[in-house]
């Protein structure tokens, strides 16, 4: 094993969590949009809450385990029940479902997903100046 390639696995880990991130930054952003997408007719049912969950799989390339998406569901929560019976989506009783969608949760998901892609992204740029140090030490050496 050479001396670069802990580095190299570390930058992998850490781009496997910078797209991990990524991917659940998309599914808050698509929930927190969505967060009073209604039915369009009386008594459809309302945009439904999406979730993400990860599982570490092994980069056959580094040697390591990295993250990956394992899958991308629907909550099953129940819908937001409001009467308004004026409202397009509203059943024969005036009762209009609404999405199952928290945006204080949302939000709560969103900073840390934001906190953990910034920790991955320090981790790549450190690993990336340790290469770049370790390059310029052998160059240095072979001259």
């Amino acid at each position: 094993m050479s001396m670069i390639d802990p580095i190299k696995a570390s930058m992998a880990i850490a781009g496997s969590g910078l797209e991990a991130q990524s991917a659940r930054l998309r599914v808050v952003s698509e929930n927190i949009a969505n967060a009073e997408s209604t039915g369009l007719v009386g008594g459809s049912d309302p945009y439904r809450r999406r979730t993400i969950t990860f599982d570490n799989v092994m980069s056959r390339a580094e040697g390591v385990k990295v993250v990956r998406v394992k899958d991308l569901g629907v909550d099953q929560a129940p819908f937001r029940l409001e009467y308004e019976p004026g409202h397009q989506a509203a059943d024969e009783k005036g009762n209009v479902k609404h999405p199952n969608v928290n945006v204080l949760v949302e939000m709560s998901d969103m900073r840390e997903t934001n906190r953990s892609y910034e920790a991955n992204l320090q981790i790549f740029k450190q690993a990336r100046a340790m290469a770049a140090m370790t390059i310029d030490l052998l160059k240095g050496s072979s001259s």
